[in-house]
């Protein structure tokens, strides 16, 4: 028999790794003669085949399994033994290894299709199975379109696999009565991160936009997204047609949902449709708009059938389809007279003022009215509605409508810049941008023109090339400023931003020269912040630390009298630049907080990138993951590339401080990759950084200096000067240890003028440290202990840390290794307490020089792994999932996937079990 191959999860069966886990481990249990049965119960299309057919496969590469399978059919359901026929065939030769009677019973079963009753045909399907010649995975998929005796067989043979060499897998659609003592597992829609990146594999390269609009439709499913995916024609690959608004017709979903709806009373189908065309709709508006057929006994069929479901959470009491991809078939499935219809209805009875904009909807779907009244009133409403209104119509969609319904070139314009707007803010950029496309046919005036520019520029800022986003900013800016002063200056702050992003400081400094131009001694204090935080900040950028101090403290002084995201965002930036790092830190929470109290989810990871850099001037490692695994789901999810590209940079320097070098080196490109794409020189310098602290953590000094030099570097994918201003510690460092100590004096000068206009003991103990890296050796131990006072007296315990290692070092090099050993203690307790393995390794190394033995706190066996896969490996042999350790180590659970297939390769291991045993 050939030696048993490990068995690995699909990386093609996404979100699905608990359901995955316990497949291998029930072919696990099989091949050790320990079998049992599972059932994987769920909605059509949610991936049981595709689960059935993984463990088929598995158990076929492993080359020492019999894998037996049968599908139910519907138009096989009335013969006696058909399902059992189609499983035992292949091994029917093996009946006279049975009992007589069994044998008898079992052939007659499937010669005939006679039972006779009893227990001669189940016992004879479970001892058959046994006496397959080897472990034996039999699938049956579709169990609830088996006939009767077939099933009835299978679930006993089920309940009796301990002792045996036989694995049982049975498929189930949703609803199907399965026997409660078989272990079952529920198949759910796909959450949204699993669903994207399925979508990713369905179609390499799929927009923003039409991502996000498959995943609307598909609602998790697998199988809708596969057949939305198959149904893309080439202009809706490349955005220049709309993306599907629903499940492609005659598909095998649609086909599905349709046959099931069909077997439904007209009445009910009414009422459905009612329900279909507002998802919002509560139950008593329901009722009111189905009158005169109000009794909800007319939905008991769709409740039966597992149609609907009643939900009653914080919005209400309501109805919602059990599968939500239901809700378009129900919809497009009916003729334009009853949709219309079922508008008109709607649109009577929801007659109160929070329900003005779901009103105009319903009336402009009925086409109750004349075109520009009804383009008027819905336009109307959508402009009342919230900036970041959520819920049912999208602002976005009733501004395109109203537009749709609009004759005059102007009006229409402005309607569908206004619908581009809230598109981009929904977070959906290639929308945003089809519907700008759609001014160029029209005559518009400058006002919509400029109103335009300005989306535009926006949209690129955050997911397009950062150059073109300040061509477009400067010129809305310009055109505003007859019209509206105040807007204009805060335009003219963007198109900073963007040379902020690309690194051109140049840019920067002339937009500032250009807005304090335009100053006023009456401007209003929102206007005067503004002008301050340019002045403040484009002094910093120059190197007159000094003359920016009174500008930023201005901000902040001006800060409270105006309450909105963006204002806490410049005045915590104010704080970053004071040094006053904690009052930073708050401030930025402030603005996440308030940017989604007011629904403005997009803005969170902008607001986020500057809080990692008060983070990252703290030490608090822990939170920059947090926060950049936050900001760059968010920015991924809401088409903001860009921000994407710094929190990618942010988490590869995480990885950087855990010795983590895979993921760093991972992260680290996709970052420097965005950065060239879109012209982002903070996301290329953040990525080189997180490079050159990885060499400088592993001892390769002259690869760090090398990576470091390339971050001075003004403008760029590869330079930055605040990233080079934060990372000079390393780069003197790197540096001092290469021997180019014109470098590293050079760029301590830059760092000292900064840190010298702050009171920030953390910065200063930074400065502090590489000028005693720089000192003659008897000054040197001098400036050490000034810098640990002053770590002392800050926040960041890992710089503390970095610092005792350095000084330690220089102190067993003059020969105290007594002195030395005491630092390097509290060294290694830091570094080994916050998983930065390379940084704790260099401690040691120290250690022993100073005549200590250290030794690793691993086992032996496991020793070939990484830092990352070792802290892996001991939190799945605790027991958790592959979602739960990426939730604790924030990381995704494909990434958590990859490293535990390598953790099984490198420990020689095949299953969970064994890595639990290897690390107890």
């Amino acid at each position: 028999m050939p030696s048993p191959s490990p068995v690995t999860r699909s990386p093609a069966l996404h979100g699905r790794d608990a359901e995955q886990d316990a497949l291998l481990r029930l072919l696990d249990a099989a091949r050790d003669g320990s079998g049992g049965a599972l059932i994987l119960r769920g909605a059509r299309g949610t991936g049981k085949t595709a689960m059935l057919d993984v463990a088929a496969e598995r158990a076929g590469e492993s080359g020492d399994f019999f894998v037996l399978r049968v599908r139910g059919s519907e138009a096989e359901s009335h013969l006696p033994c058909a399902g059992l026929h189609g499983l035992l065939r292949p091994i029917a030769d093996r009946l006279p290894a049975l009992p007589p009677a069994q044998a008898a019973a079992l052939a007659r079963a499937l010669e005939l299709g006679a039972v006779d009753g009893g227990l001669a045909l189940p016992a004879a399907v479970l001892n058959l199975l046994a006496a397959a010649g080897g472990p034996v995975l039999a699938c049956v998929d579709d169990v609830h379109h088996l006939d009767a005796p077939s099933r009835e067989a299978l679930f006993f043979a089920a309940r009796r696999l301990t002792g045996e060499a036989v694995a049982l897998l049975f498929g189930a659609d949703d609803g199907t009565a399965v026997p409660d003592d078989i272990p079952a597992f529920e198949l759910d829609a796909l959450d949204k991160e699993a669903a994207g990146r399925l979508a990713g594999d369905l179609v390499p390269g799929l927009t923003d936009d039409v991502r996000a609009s498959l995943l609307e439709i598909a609602c998790g499913n697998p199988l809708a997204l596969g057949e939305l995916a198959r149904s893309l024609s080439p202009e809706q690959l490349s955005g220049a047609a709309a993306p599907p608004e629903t499940l492609p017709r005659g598909g095998r979903l649609w086909r599905a949902y349709a046959d099931r709806l069909a077997r439904l009373p007209g009445d009910t189908a009414d009422m459905l449709l009612l329900l279909a065309a507002d998802p919002d709709l509560e139950t008593v508006t329901l009722l009111e708009a189905a009158e005169p057929r109000c009794a909800l006994t007319v939905l008991e069929p769709a409740e039966r059938a597992g149609v609907i479901v009643r939900v009653t959470d914080v919005a209400g009491d309501r109805y919602d389809f059990h599968e939500p991809a239901m809700r378009a078939v129900v919809y497009a499935g009916s003729s334009l007279a009853r949709r219309r219809t079922a508008h008109r209805l709607l649109a009577g009875v929801l007659r109160h003022d929070h329900q003005r904009l779901r009103r105009a909807w319903h009336r402009a779907a009925a086409m109750d009215g004349p075109d520009e009244s009804l383009a008027d009133e819905l336009a109307a409403a959508a402009a009342a509605a919230a900036g970041f209104q959520g819920g049912h119509p999208a602002s976005f969609l009733a501004f395109e409508r109203a537009a749709e319904l609009t004759a005059h070139g102007d009006v229409k314009a402005a309607r569908l810049a206004a619908a581009a707007n809230r598109a981009w803010r929904a977070g959906l950029p290639r929308r945003a941008r089809s519907l700008l496309a759609r001014l160029h046919s029209l005559t518009i005036s400058e006002e919509v023109r400029s109103q335009a520019e300005l989306i535009r520029g926006s949209l690129e800022l955050r997911s397009g090339k950062t150059g073109s986003a300040g061509d477009d900013l400067m010129s809305a800016a310009e055109s505003l400023l007859d019209r509206d002063r105040g807007q204009a200056v805060r335009v003219f702050i963007r198109a900073g931003e963007a040379s902020y992003l690309a690194g051109d400081n140049v840019r920067y400094l002339d937009i500032a020269r250009r807005a304090a131009t335009l100053r006023r001694p009456d401007d209003p204090a929102a206007t005067q912040l503004m002008f301050e935080y340019l002045a403040g900040t484009a002094a910093t950028f120059g190197g007159r630390h000094r003359e920016a101090a009174d500008p930023l403290r201005r901000v902040l002084e001006l800060a409270p009298s105006v309450r909105t995201p963006s204002v806490l965002v410049w005045a915590g930036v104010a704080g970053l630049l004071l040094g006053d790092d904690a009052q930073a830190q708050r401030l930025f929470g402030r603005a996440v907080e308030t940017a989604r109290a007011l629904g403005a989810v997009s803005t969170v990871p902008q607001v986020l990138e500057f809080m990692i850099q008060a983070e990252i001037w703290m030490g608090r490692y822990a939170s920059i993951a947090a926060s950049a695994v936050e900001g760059l789901r968010i920015a991924q999810e809401r088409g903001r590339p860009n921000s994407a590209g710094q929190h990618l940079g942010w988490l590869a320097l995480t990885a950087a401080v855990e010795g983590d070098e895979e993921t760093c080196a991972i992260r680290a490109a996709s970052a420097i990759e965005l950065a060239g794409a879109h012209g982002l020189g903070v996301a290329g310098a953040l990525g080189n950084w997180a490079l050159a602290h990885l060499d400088l953590a592993a001892g390769r000094h002259a690869d760090a200096a090398k990576r470091l030099r390339a971050t001075s570097r003004s403008g760029g994918t590869g330079g930055h000067l605040v990233v080079r201003v934060m990372s000079t510690p390393h780069l003197v460092e790197a540096a001092a240890r290469t021997g180019d100590r014109k470098a590293a004096e050079r760029a301590l000068r830059v760092l000292d003028r900064w840190v010298g206009s702050t009171r920030s003991p953390d910065r200063r103990a930074l400065a502090t440290r590489c000028h005693a890296l720089l000192a003659a050796p008897g000054d040197a131990e001098e400036y050490f202990r000034a810098a640990l006072d002053l770590h002392h007296q800050g926040f960041s315990e890992f710089e503390t840390a970095r610092t005792q290692l350095l000084f330690g070092s220089a102190l067993r090099r003059n020969r105290r290794p007594g002195a030395a050993r005491e630092h390097l203690h509290s060294a290694l307790e830091t570094f080994e307490r916050s998983g930065a393995r390379l940084w704790a390794e260099q401690a040691r190394t120290e250690l022993r020089g100073a005549g200590e033995a250290v030794r690793s706190s691993r086992p032996k066996a496991t020793e070939k792994l990484t830092a990352q896969q070792y802290q892996i490996a001991r939190i799945v042999a605790d027991g958790a999932t592959n979602r739960e350790v990426a939730a604790r180590l924030f990381l995704s659970p494909r990434t958590v996937e990859h490293h535990l297939r390598n953790i099984f390769t490198k420990l020689d291991i095949r299953s969970r079990v064994e890595l639990v045993r290897l690390m107890s």
